[in-house]
């Protein structure tokens, strides 16, 4: 059977920092996935789904259990997996050149590593650019405080293992992303334990019979869409509640 191609660029579609390219090269370097998350800062469980995302996105296997030996057996990276830290490397050396000519041109962006949120590519129409607050553990569901660009909190609901890859912590610059259909636009809400209620004036309203598709402005300036349902009386400029749930939040941390 003819084998599959290494997938270097959606393996690669993160910044050389991402924690599952640290965990492949540490399996790398100790030989063993149990030692590789232990020096990571993870749990053997988040190791092994390093590997199994990264393995996914790469379309081949980059991790070999090797069994037998004094240790019991343990791991090796596999020819494509030495190769795609190799391209990592390459990229990170292109990418700091860039981003350092970027930030000696007087007047141009304030932020030049702001550009590795432009490469994210997703069906999420909500991108909101948020700092992490706070993390707070409930079993294996770590609850995630995020603040607002310009004002305004949001909370999501990740897994430990999720938390621990991302490298979450507090002061750490996330987006925040939900689907626009994940997004229920009312006139008024009233708190909900679960739910994220954010405020702000319509922009765009839309009067389908079923409902329609409404644009916000939130009172910190982000743009948001969302649906409100049928028969709903918003108008342009009227003043709205998006209601999110906290589990409907996805993190994601930029290069």
């Amino acid at each position: 059977m003819k084998k599959p191609p290494l997938q270097l660029a959606s393996a690669l579609g993160h910044d050389a920092a991402d924690k599952r390219l640290d965990i492949l090269r540490r399996i790398g370097e100790a030989g063993s996935i149990s030692e590789a998350a232990r020096a990571a800062g993870v749990s053997y469980k988040a190791g092994w789904q390093a590997v199994d995302t990264l393995s996914n996105l790469a379309g081949v296997p980059l991790v070999e259990r090797t069994v037998g030996g004094s240790g019991g057996g343990g791991a090796l990276l596999t020819d494509a997996g030495r190769e795609l830290l190799r391209a990592a490397d390459e990229l990170a050396h292109a990418r700091g050149q860039v981003l350092a000519r970027l930030a000696g041109k007087s007047g141009s962006l304030s932020n030049p590593s702001a550009l590795a949120s432009l490469g994210l590519r997703t069906s999420m129409r909500n991108q909101l650019p948020c700092t992490v607050v706070g993390l707070r553990a409930q079993g294996q569901v770590v609850r995630v405080q995020l603040a607002l660009a310009g004002g305004g909190q949001l909370f999501s609901r990740v897994t430990r293992e999720s938390a621990q890859l991302l490298g979450l912590c507090a002061g750490l610059a996330v987006l925040a992303l939900c689907k626009a259909i994940a997004v229920t636009v009312l006139g008024k809400a009233t708190p909900d334990g679960d739910t994220n209620l954010l405020h702000g004036r319509t922009t765009r309203v839309s009067r389908a019979a079923a409902g329609g598709e409404v644009a916000m402005e939130l009172e910190g300036g982000l743009q948001l869409v969302g649906f409100a349902g049928p028969g709903h009386q918003l108008r342009v400029r009227s003043p709205a509640v998006a209601s999110i749930a906290e589990s409907a939040v996805v993190v994601a941390v930029a290069g």
